[in-house]
């Protein structure tokens, strides 16, 4: 019984975090299109959001953000 507990335990752990990965390239996906039109403020603040649910939460190295690598910061 414990260790189908552990078992299911960890495969919950795999999809939340297949998840969580799958809804931040999600959210890189906004944070270019929005910086391409201009919307840079906004861009910038959720690349803010990302790059905090990435290093807190889900504990993985920072990446460069989108808006960071352009000249129209």
């Amino acid at each position: 019984m414990a260790d189908q507990n552990a078992n299911r335990s960890r495969r919950d752990d795999e999809r939340f975090r297949r998840a969580a990965e799958d809804a931040l390239q999600q959210l890189d996906w906004c944070i270019g299109y929005l910086h391409g039109i201009h919307k840079v403020r906004i861009s910038r603040a959720l690349a803010r959001n990302r790059s905090y649910i990435r290093t807190n939460l889900l504990k993985r190295a920072e990446e460069p953000l989108p808006t960071v690598e352009t000249a129209e910061n």
